[in-house]
């Protein structure tokens, strides 16, 4: 069903790729690198507007789940039991790991509980969206 999806969305072209790329971010499972790389053996497109699209898209989608944590159950630390330096370290340097938000499958629930952690927003942002757009930036490379 949700491969259907990703094809009505690639009838809308770039506004489709946006939205595609923004979805795969959040925390429905799809594929935004098949759907990029389709438009990038188009050949129709820019491959850099493709890149800035994508990135855009991906980078506002990882935002949200950020967001949904940072604004979430503020209560959550509270009830997990972590132990304090741990938790102190991923506080301060947690934003790191945002750099691998782009990962399948770890990617969602890392910016999740990153925005749980209320690591650094911008620092958290900056190296969120540098793993989406170099993601992206190797598959216009090697197409």
């Amino acid at each position: 069903m949700l491969e259907t999806l990703t094809l009505h969305f690639m009838d809308f072209g770039l506004i489709g790729l946006f939205f595609i790329c923004f979805l795969s971010a959040t925390i429905l499972p799809l594929s935004s690198e098949v759907v990029f790389y389709y438009f990038l053996t188009l050949g129709i497109f820019d491959p850099f507007l493709l890149l800035l699209i994508a990135s855009f898209g991906n980078c506002l989608g990882g935002l949200t789940n950020y967001l949904l944590g940072f604004y979430g159950n503020k209560y959550f630390l509270k009830k997990v039991n972590f132990e304090n330096k741990l938790l102190l370290f991923f506080q301060k340097k947690g934003f790191y790991a945002a750099f691998f938000s782009w990962i399948p499958i770890i990617g969602d629930p890392l910016l999740i509980s990153l925005g749980i952690l209320k690591t650094h927003f911008w620092k958290t942002v900056f190296f969120m969206c540098l793993g989406k757009i170099l993601r992206y930036a190797l598959l216009v490379f090697l197409c």
